[in-house]
This record gives C-alpha cells, structure tokens and sequence, in this order.
C-alpha cells in the first residue's frame, strides 16, 4: 500500500489544493423534469452534499418543473425518501441526516406543475424567479432541449444583465449522430452565448477524473514518460453489469456507440492525451482537449466490434442468477441489430501519441462493472535477465481506476526474496476512500458547484461535442448502409471473443475484468 507522511495526508484531507472555494452566489435551480429518477437519486443528493459543505447561498432556492399532478409537499416527501435511502446506504459527509441543512433547503423547493412546450410556463417561471440569477437544468428526453431552449430565449428568462447570470445545463445524448449534434448546437446558439450552455457529463463529476490533469502536470516522474516513446497503448474500459433494465425503447434507437462513446470515452480520451492547458482557466482546458480530438482519425469499420449480449448467468454453482439476454428485454424489437457492446481501435495523429493505439470498450451485462484508464508502457529490455530463472518481465501498467472504486494502480516488478534473481509482479495502490475523510458522492456535487459559480472547465464546448461526433459518424454510417453483422457474448462474462482478437492482431490483451 502507498504510505505518505501522516501530516500530508492530514492536510490535503481538509482541503482543495489550487481551488479557492466560494459560497455560491444567491440564485434558483430551475430542474425541467425534475419529478423523475435523476433528481431524485443524484441531484438532490448532491445539493444536499453541498449545502452540507457550505458552499450553497442561504439564498439559494429549487422550482421543479414537471407534468405530473403533484404539490410541493409531496414532492419534498418523495425528496426526503430518497435523501434518507442516500446517506443511510451509501454514506455522505455527515452519518446522519443533518436535519438544519434539509429543512432550509426545503423551505425553498417549489414545484410547478407545465408543460415544457407551452408559453404559460415559462410565463410563470418569470414571475417567480422575479430577476433572480438562474441555472436551468433539463433532467428531460432530448427530444424537449430545442424547444426548452426556444421557450427560455422568446420569454426573456435566458436574458443576461450585468448583475444577473442565466446558464442552462444539459444532459447526454447531446444530438443522435453529427448532424443532429449540430443542429442543436445551432438551434441554442440563436438563444444562448457558448458562455451560458453547461454541457454535462457525470464521469468528468469523478475525483479520478479530474485527477488526471493532476497526476500528469503536478508529477514531475509522470509526465516525461507520458509519451509514444515509453506507452505501448492505452486501454478505456467502461464496463456495465446491468442490462438495459426498463429503458429498452430508447436503447433501442440508440445502441452502446451512440451512448457512451462521442461522449463518455471521448472525454476520457481527451483528458489522458491532452498536452499541458497554459491555465485551468476553462477555455485553456477545452482548447487542449479539442486538439486531441481534431487529431483522431474517424474510425474504421474493420477497427470497431459490435456486440449483443444473449442469455447467460452471473455467479458460480446452485448461486448463479440466470440473466436474459437483451432480444428478450421489455420493448426490444425481434431480432434486434442494435448493439449493447463496442470495442475500437482509435489513433492520434500528433507528435506526442503518433502511432500509439487506444482501445476503448463499453458494454452492458458484463462480468464487473468498472470503468478505468489503462495505461501500457513498454516493456524494459530482456536482455539483462537472459541467464536467470526469469522467462518474462512484468508488464508495467497504470490503471486510474473511475468507478466503483476511485484510486490508480502501478504494476511493476520486484525481486523475489533469496539468492537467486527472480522476479515477481507487484502492485502498488492509492485508493482515495483511504486517504481522504470525505464520504462518497454523487459525481454532480463538483458540476453543479461549478455551474453555480461559472467555471465552465469540466463541461463540454460545441466543438468537442461535434468532434466526438465526427470520429464515430463514418462507422455509423457504414453500418446503417450495409447491416454490419453482430458478435454475441454471454451475460455475465467479459465481452464477444471479437473484442480479444482486436488486439490479438498485434499481440495484445484486455486487461480481464475479473
């Protein structure tokens, strides 16, 4: 286990280094469909993380926007389930519900009942909103973000003075393929300034994340190895247990390419490849991420695998839980061709990374959920061991470990213990959760917070958007016109064998899930 001095560990426990953090300017968090599960599970939790950190206004205030015949007591009722279920299950700064925190926050959550496609709505958000500053959240179908978006710009409520802000963040998909990405790029731009649109995504949420920049910039024994001269290839895994579950209609128009990969593994990409920002002043940060992706060639058709997963079982023995496969989901079309898992070779056609593959894989009904960076160096001449009891070096892997668990791990060789030279594979480890105090979190608390204050760094700008697009579109285009045959893998293992002989092509392996 990594040990570091008992009082560094103390002091960065307590704080943030380089971010001096502020109170929140007064404001409302306008939440459009806010009746649903998002809300209720990760948002509210996270406001409740913030207030409890002292970074909201005590002028700080919640109108929900939804459809459903409902009161505000009931709602705050439906909050407060899922608050008590949050801090008694997971765990949160606090061990128990701190009951000053959650009844000021609920003093000001107000529901209004309206629809999102009519002027009436947002007449009434003016008058309670009353020129405050304001943050809308669209918690909705994608289908509802243009006409959100036309409603707030034709009401006034997306006007900004010098003294009141108006932002509004928006949930993934961002678009359906590049076309559509730009389409509604367009479409809230005639509404809105770049410097008021907070595209979100949660895994930029994850401390591991926002880490990389860190562990990169801040080290002085990382960043010189950080090149195609000492990595073999990278590895981004973002892997799923569950299956489609109740969402099997929308899967069904949008498949694992379109889910996760112009925006999810993209952002993980570019966030390992980056050259060094000049500042984390938030467009320094997203320039350096654009380049990344400007530089990545469109995938190639013979470079991606698609998988569905059939019936399987997770477990061993008499505990083993059958798992149906996903033509046997609720709302899944008969012979579906949409796939629940990807894998893709992509290249980077710049200085630093030129001729350095990047594997990425995401998939549905694997064996382990876990989403991690895999970083492969190359491998230390052999030539030294060639008169020993040693047959192979270990191989000298990083992992920044994202979820369940946050922390990264070196793989190295050591010496085994005795007279003769033999070597064993070791690793070392940081788990976050060990070395600093603050409870688990929802991966919005960060976002939300920056959005509040206007730090735009960990949110998405158009032209990253589009870029994403850009280098998945080809594929998908090709497999719209000639119906690319699908690979199939068992629920409850670790992906189509087709994944492996991506890499067994150049001698290469996934790292197994187990």
């Amino acid at each position: 286990m990594v040990e570091v001095l008992a009082s560094a560990r103390s002091s960065l426990a307590n704080h943030e280094v380089g971010r001096g953090l502020q109170v929140a300017p007064p404001g409302t968090l306008v939440i459009f469909g806010g009746g649903g599960d998002l809300t209720k599970r990760l948002l509210m939790p996270a406001i409740y993380n913030l207030d409890c950190a002292g970074l909201l206004n005590e002028d700080f205030s919640i109108i929900v926007v939804d459809w459903a015949e409902m009161t505000s007591e009931g709602l705050i009722s439906q909050f407060r389930e899922a608050i008590d279920d949050f801090v008694n299950k997971r765990g949160t700064s606090a061990t128990l519900l701190r009951h000053d925190i959650w009844n000021r926050l609920t003093q000001n959550i107000s529901y209004l009942r309206g629809s999102f496609e009519e002027e009436s709505t947002y007449d009434e958000l003016n008058a309670r909103i009353e020129g405050r500053n304001a943050v809308f959240y669209m918690a909705v179908a994608a289908r509802f973000f243009g006409s959100i978006v036309d409603f707030l710009g034709s009401s006034g409520l997306a006007h900004e003075s010098e003294d009141v802000y108006r932002r509004v963040i928006i949930e993934k998909p961002f678009g359906s393929d590049l076309e559509s990405a730009k389409a509604l790029n367009a479409r809230m731009l005639r509404s809105l300034d770049e410097t008021q649109i907070y595209r979100i995504d949660h895994y930029l949420g994850k401390e591991t994340v926002q880490n990389i920049m860190a562990l990169r910039f801040s080290n002085g024994f990382f960043e010189p190895l950080w090149n195609r001269q000492n990595i073999d290839h990278v590895q981004i895994t973002a892997a799923e247990t569950v299956g489609v579950e109740k969402r099997g209609r929308f899967y069904e128009g949008t498949g694992a390419i379109r889910d996760m990969v112009p925006n999810h593994l993209m952002q993980l990409l570019s966030m390992t490849a980056m050259e060094a920002p000049t500042s984390f002043e938030a467009n320094a940060v997203r320039d350096e991420k654009a380049k990344v992706l400007s530089a990545i060639q469109p995938v190639k058709l013979d470079d991606v695998v698609r998988g569905q997963y059939v019936s399987g079982s997770f477990g061993i023995g008499d505990e083993a839980e059958a798992l149906r496969g996903y033509r046997e989901e609720p709302d899944i079309a008969l012979g579906s061709q949409t796939e629940t898992y990807v894998a893709m070779k992509l290249g980077i056609d710049n200085w630093r990374w030129a001729g350095v593959p990047f594997y990425l894989r995401t998939g549905k009904r694997l064996r382990r959920r876990k989403t991690e960076i895999a970083i492969h160096f190359k491998q230390a001449p052999y030539a030294l061991f060639r008169d020993t009891p040693v047959e192979q070096l270990t191989p000298n892997i990083m992992v920044l470990h994202i979820q369940p668990t946050e922390g990264v791990t070196m793989q190295f060789s050591a010496k085994v213990p005795g007279p003769a030279v033999r070597l064993g594979g070791v690793r070392m480890k940081f788990d976050y959760s060990e070395w600093f105090s603050d409870g688990p979190s929802t991966g919005y608390e960060t976002l939300i917070y920056d959005c509040l204050i206007g730090d735009q760094t960990l949110f998405q700008r158009a032209d990253t958007i589009e870029g994403g697009w850009r280098i998945v579109q080809p594929a998908l285009d090709r497999l719209a016109a000639e119906h690319s045959p699908l690979c199939f893998y068992p629920a409850g293992l670790d992906g189509p064998r087709e994944a492996d002989e991506l890499l067994a092509r150049t001698k290469r392996h996934w790292l197994p899930l187990s």
